[in-house]
């Protein structure tokens, strides 16, 4: 599952217009247009030549808009004294185990929620799991997020949300 793929189904999921996808990359320090918007979530179909008018989303785009959903749906956040203001990602972070952790915390879902969430895509997830997917990636109980948990996540949000 791609980034733009990833950006289609919560989209979908949280029922988010393009101007609203806009602001909120923006919100996530990334300029992009309405137009652009569009670009970034059609399917992508390529002519005879191989060449698509799809703006393909990279991790940082994708991270951008993640941080910008958690300001859009909780507000910015004032950092306390002496904290940087943003917090440095690490740069080999699973897509997939940054998207499960930012919309957990942008929508403010409980570890309850998030298992209902799954119960509702027709998989069962055990505490245990989901906190092995919300880990740090240098910790020993760390899971990597396969695409398979992602796509249920975000098909059981559209289900919730929908």
């Amino acid at each position: 599952m791609d980034n733009n793929d990833i950006l289609i189904r919560l989209r979908y999921a949280l029922e988010i217009k393009n101007k609203e996808m806009a602001e909120i990359f923006k919100l996530g320090g990334e300029d992009v247009s309405v137009p652009e918007v569009i670009k970034i979530l059609t399917k992508s179909d390529e002519d005879e030549d191989g060449i698509s008018d799809q703006i393909k989303c990279n991790n940082s785009m994708l991270d951008s808009f993640l941080n910008g959903l958690i300001i859009y749906k909780r507000g910015k956040q004032e950092p306390k004294p002496g904290q940087p203001d943003t917090p440095p990602e690490p740069k080999s972070a699973n897509v997939n185990n940054l998207l499960l952790k930012k919309v957990k915390i942008a929508l403010a879902l409980t570890t309850e929620d998030m298992l209902a969430i799954f119960d509702e895509a027709g998989i069962t997830v055990t505490k245990g799991e989901l906190g092995a997917l919300l880990r740090k990636e240098g910790h020993k109980n760390y899971k990597e997020c396969g695409d398979k948990f992602a796509r249920n996540f975000l098909k059981g949000l559209a289900i919730k949300y929908r």
